[in-house]
């Protein structure tokens, strides 16, 4: 019922913001980044904070920019001019989630990412997510979904385009479903596992993340 209620919302025009409660109501849900962190402001740095290496980062990266090149500001091809593009990393990507049977407010969830840097005086936090990574028709129950802990979230800014434009970014480590992503029938539940094979880093629009929830 909850996906069919987004489904009827994201065909909606419009979106009004309320403001101090958390919520909005809205007809097409946006998602924000929030709560800059300090001294990142190149891919390198961003592999310090999340202590990934640079060139599998760089190999996702590339990875993403030819599955864009179609776009009217696609990031640049080239290693150097992608290394040295302006980068800022955020702890907070906030989610709208319809509320339960009422199609025109939302909540706003926090999905929170801090790489190995403290959170609120304690631990590194790094939440799970959902991400849309395919049809209705895939990943058997999970309906196209697939389950990652967020690495990070950040804005990367095209400054070789005339148009400048900024990408809205985010790093996830994805794990496979197991059995398809079918119920298991003693537990009730689906199983996910790490990959054994392909790519385990992947870099997706922050557009495709979209719950925090379990």
């Amino acid at each position: 019922m909850r996906l069919q209620t987004l489904d009827v919302l994201l065909k909606a025009e419009n979106v009004v913001a309320i403001e101090g409660t958390g919520r909005e109501t809205a007809a097409a849900p946006r998602r924000s980044l929030k709560g800059q962190m300090k001294n990142v402001s190149t891919l390198t740095e961003l592999c310090r904070t999340c202590k990934i290496d640079y060139g599998d980062i760089m190999e996702e990266m590339f990875r993403y920019t030819k599955e864009t090149v179609a776009d009217d500001h696609p990031l640049s091809s080239d290693p150097t001019e992608l290394g040295l593009l302006p980068v800022e990393q955020f702890m907070h990507l906030e989610i709208p989630v319809a509320d339960f049977q009422e199609t025109d407010v939302f909540q706003i969830h926090q999905a929170r990412s801090t790489g190995t840097m403290a959170f609120r005086s304690g631990g590194p936090r790094n939440d799970w997510v959902w991400i849309q990574v395919g049809g209705e028709d895939s990943y058997g129950d999970l309906r196209g979904r697939g389950l990652a802990p967020l690495l990070a979230h950040f804005k990367i800014r095209n400054v070789f385009s005339e148009a400048a434009g900024v990408r809205r970014l985010a790093l996830l480590r994805v794990l496979d479903p197991i059995n398809s992503g079918r119920f298991h029938l003693t537990s009730g539940h689906i199983r996910v596992g790490k990959r054994r094979c392909g790519r385990e880093m992947r870099i997706v629009d922050i557009g495709t993340v979209m719950d925090r929830r379990m």
